[in-house]
């Protein structure tokens, strides 16, 4: 049965679509056929990170919400294009970074049911085993539907004060929505937090399973989303924290 896995983070700057990029590719590696949507509309990016720009995208997200394609063809078979051998398949629906696309959907909204039903005909039409919805940060309307039909949520945050309290928000509206299974990832963790004290804090703050306490890594800044981290590094520590957390999306 496929699988639909949001990432989210109630606050911009968490690492949200870095993170969904790595563990998305990391799955493809390991022969999934994986689609990554990206319904930040307001203010898309993730396509940076797949070697997409803006003049490349013929058909974006935004094309299908407004009638102009169908879902199908605003998906993108990045599989090849990153630079790394990979066993599955790796699709990405981008969300278009043309200024007025973005002035529209801030001025007249959209259809927000066609995004599900966009979600179910990806699946389908591209026999997807894993389709991960890269969220916008916070909670409004795209949100709550995508998080609705999500089998497994990923909730990203940063060891911070207005993170904590913002993540609690995500959870309680998580719970009340049913989804499934939940799980937590504290990203940009300075090294003078102990990993182990960081990890119990937040599974008792939320009692809800950390699926890995990241480190700041200077090579992931370095790099400033020229490329998905995990497969430029393969041997990296950050590597074999994301390798895990992409394993307990998929247990």
């Amino acid at each position: 049965m496929s699988k639909i896995i949001s990432i989210h983070s109630f606050r911009g700057g968490t690492g949200k679509s870095n993170t969904t990029a790595n563990l998305a590719a990391l799955l493809a590696a390991e022969g999934q056929r994986v689609g990554v949507i990206d319904t930040d509309i307001q203010s898309p990016g993730i396509h940076v990170l797949f070697g997409l720009t803006g003049a490349s995208i013929n058909h974006s997200l935004n094309d299908y919400l407004w009638g102009r394609c169908e879902i199908g063809q605003a998906a993108h078979d990045v599989t090849e294009s990153l630079g790394a051998a990979l066993k599955g398949k790796l699709y990405l629906i981008p969300s278009s970074i043309q200024a007025d696309e973005i002035v529209n959907v801030l001025r007249e909204g959209y259809d927000v049911s066609m995004l599900t039903n966009g979600f179910r005909k990806l699946i389908k039409e591209l026999n997807l085993d894993i389709l991960m919805i890269d969220t916008h940060p916070g909670l409004n309307e795209e949100t709550l539907f995508s998080l609705a039909i999500s089998h497994v949520l990923l909730i990203i945050m940063r060891p911070d004060q207005q993170d904590y309290e913002g993540t609690g928000v995500t959870i309680e509206v998580a719970r009340s929505l049913d989804v499934p299974r939940l799980l937590l990832m504290v990203n940009k963790t300075p090294a003078a937090f102990p990993t182990a004290e960081v990890q119990a804090r937040v599974e008792q703050t939320y009692g809800c399973e950390v699926a890995a306490v990241l480190p700041h890594s200077d090579e992931m800044m370095t790099l400033a989303s020229n490329g998905i981290f995990a497969l430029r590094f393969p041997e990296h520590p950050l590597t074999a924290l994301y390798k895990e957390v992409a394993l307990k999306l998929i247990a």
